[in-house]
């Protein structure tokens, strides 16, 4: 870690990987009873704006509500299931706020990327928010979370509103013009899908200026292998196996 890459190798995927539901403070903890100390999770808008933890467009996956997600103010989502869908240890587990979560992440010392995940349309909006509202829970923090988005116009959007604030293009594929990419943004990373890693890519990400993350990795192999190469970090579902403390 440095300065300028204050994170560590082992980031856990929507903070608890497959041993909590997804996106809620119960993952974040048990994220952080593995050791882990960073945590990937997503954030969009509700519909009356407030920042909350959900990967998908819809409900019907990860809670016991239906429809879209930024169609319902927080008012409502707090008050679906969010856990028993995963199993029944996590049976009424709210829907998390993005303060909340960041909240504890702060005070446990444990570092965050928070991935702008927007409901369609509303790019450039979430990015705005969840950008400001980002400052606003980590002024004065110690390590600033990474912002990370497969959007581009939420990117451009978050780096607008708090160009302070480190920044990382998510991409499914490698695109052919990464560098102008990543420097139209002012990204300090490149967040990557694991199968296109090679070691000739991190060195040219790392020659460029910059760094990269892989995700998702759940092989101990692979990520043994990725990490052997530079590759700066990786997220993974595989808490147990995959390890900060192995």
């Amino acid at each position: 870690m440095s300065a300028s890459w204050p994170y560590p190798t082992h980031i856990a995927h929507r903070g608890g990987g497959r041993l909590a539901p997804e996106n809620t403070l119960a993952a974040m903890r048990v994220g952080a009873a593995h050791g882990f100390r960073m945590v990937e999770f997503d954030v969009k808008l509700s519909r009356d704006n407030v920042a909350f933890l959900l990967h998908d467009d819809d409900l019907d996956r990860t809670t016991d509500g239906c429809g879209p997600a930024g169609a319902l103010p927080y008012t409502e989502l707090v008050l679906l299931d969010a856990g028993g869908w995963h199993s029944p240890d996590y049976v009424g587990e709210p829907v998390a706020s993005f303060q909340a979560v960041a909240r504890y992440a702060i005070a446990n010392h444990i570092a965050c990327n928070v991935e702008i995940k927007p409901s369609p349309g509303r790019e450039a909006e979430t990015g705005t928010a969840v950008a400001l509202t980002a400052r606003a829970l980590w002024q004065g923090a110690t390590v600033a979370p990474l912002l990370s988005s497969f959007s581009e116009a939420s990117l451009a959007a978050a780096q607008t509103a708090a160009p302070e604030l480190p920044r990382a293009l998510l991409v499914e594929q490698v695109p052919v013009d990464w560098r102008e990419r990543l420097a139209k943004y002012d990204c300090v990373a490149l967040n990557i899908n694991q199968r296109d890693a090679t070691p000739e890519l991190i060195a040219d990400v790392h020659a460029a200026g910059y760094r990269i993350a892989a995700w998702t990795v759940n092989e101990p192999a692979r990520a043994q292998l990725l990490l052997s190469w530079g590759m700066d970090a990786i997220f993974t579902d595989e808490l147990a196996s995959i390890s900060p403390l192995a």
